[in-house]
């Protein structure tokens, strides 16, 4: 069978996906704007020949970038086409455009569309956070506008897979019928508990499985992930647990939500908040890690806390519960589609920062303690997002099941 992945960033979500189809004999090709390559995946590439024109309005600018990236993307596929490659199935990520045209230039293959958020003006991350209030007199009809390339994806598309409850109930009831739930996956196998875990840090202290470990994780740290309550939280956590490290990973800049001030980070931002309150020598800041760095930080980790607004919901969360942390998470739905509290994690109010510390210092009371609440956090991660026996699986049989033939 020919497959076609399209993604801007491939192999994003599909990291495990399309070499699992390779490896099931399949000629699987993929359409992005970057060139990553992907074991036995045939890479081909687009780029965008228009940039947005002076003048656009500024509601239909986001919009005008989509169609711009799915015309560079239909026109790659039209070429595809012209050298004779035609895909009986298409899997895309729509949401940057490049799905738009994908039904116009083969119109008999069969489409998969990763749906990762629906926008909308109330329940979601749009006017969540006070602190951050939306902007514009109708931020309604922004986030209509945001959503217009994927309501045109989800009207083309033969099948929608959504990773949790909480993203599939973000899209319109309408489509809801054509799209299943079925997480990306989680190497289980990788994300394990060890208790002889270490993690050296630049300073030479070494961290230990059982130490009073805080841990905190996000691609950027931003508001969207709770990294200002976070931080709001830690004088009142330093103070009352004298032996208590905390390790920080995430990068500097943003990967949702507003900017940060022009020549700041929000890094910087909250950590001059509540400088001269915590002991800066137990506050290590680790940037982004490579995987394997990553997953000993959570190894260690007594207490690891994961808040997010209203929004997709990160994979370290469930790389987390994996790895058997006591896991602290944040009372919104995304969270609470994995974590209930008392069982296999414990949920605080997203915005109240002096429960997260008290949460946070008898989580680290307690961690000798803990071993059942930890044990079912893996456990919900290896019944319902292992990679190999889990969702790698469901995803074939669901593919198989809309092409009518083995996949």
């Amino acid at each position: 069978m020919k497959i076609l992945f399209v993604h801007q960033n491939f192999p994003g979500q599909f990291r495990h996906l399309a070499p699992a189809l390779v490896a099931a004999g399949h000629d699987v090709h993929a359409l992005a704007i970057n060139r990553q390559p992907c074991p036995g995946v045939t890479l081909h590439t687009y780029q965008p020949k228009r940039t947005l024109p002076a003048g656009v309005q500024m509601l239909t600018q986001d919009f005008e970038v989509k169609v711009i990236r799915g015309e560079a993307a239909a026109l790659a596929m039209i070429e595809l086409r012209k050298a004779g490659f035609v895909p009986d199935l298409v899997i895309a990520n729509p949401g940057w455009g490049e799905a738009l045209f994908i039904k116009d230039v083969w119109p008999a293959c069969r489409l998969v569309c990763l749906l990762e958020y629906f926008y909308r003006a109330q329940g979601g991350d749009v006017g969540f956070d006070p602190e951050f209030p939306g902007t514009g007199a109708l931020p309604g009809a922004r986030l209509h506008v945001k959503n217009a390339s994927l309501l045109s994806a989800m009207n083309s598309m033969d099948l929608g897979i959504a990773p949790t409850a909480w993203q599939r109930e973000c899209l319109p009831v309408a489509f809801q019928p054509r799209v299943i739930e079925l997480f990306d996956g989680i190497d289980t196998d990788a994300a394990t508990p060890d208790a002889q875990a270490a993690v050296r840090l630049p300073d030479g202290t070494v961290l230990r499985a059982g130490d009073p470990v805080v841990t905190f994780v996000s691609r950027n740290l931003e508001p969207y992930r709770g990294y200002h309550v976070f931080m709001r939280a830690l004088p009142a956590v330093l103070a009352a647990q004298p032996n208590a490290q905390v390790l920080i990973v995430g990068g500097d800049s943003v990967s949702y939500g507003a900017q940060a001030p022009a020549g700041k980070t929000w890094k910087q931002i909250y950590l001059d908040e509540v400088q001269g309150r915590i002991d800066a020598a137990r506050v290590h800041f680790l940037g982004r890690l490579p995987y394997a760095q990553f997953l000993n930080v959570l190894k260690v980790s007594a207490a690891h806390v994961y808040l997010t607004y209203p929004f997709v919901l990160s994979w370290s969360c469930l790389e987390a519960m994996s790895a058997g942390c006591h896991v602290i998470g944040s009372a919104t739905r995304p969270v609470q589609d994995f974590v209930e509290h008392g069982v296999n994690g414990t949920l605080v109010d997203f915005f109240d920062a002096d429960a997260l510390a008290r949460t946070i210092g008898t989580t680290l009371d307690g961690r000798r303690t803990d071993h059942a609440l930890r044990e079912r956090a893996r456990a919900t991660a290896v019944e319902r997002c292992d990679l190999r026996r889990v969702t790698l699986p469901r995803y074939r049989q669901v593919l198989s099941e809309l092409m009518n033939a083995p996949v």
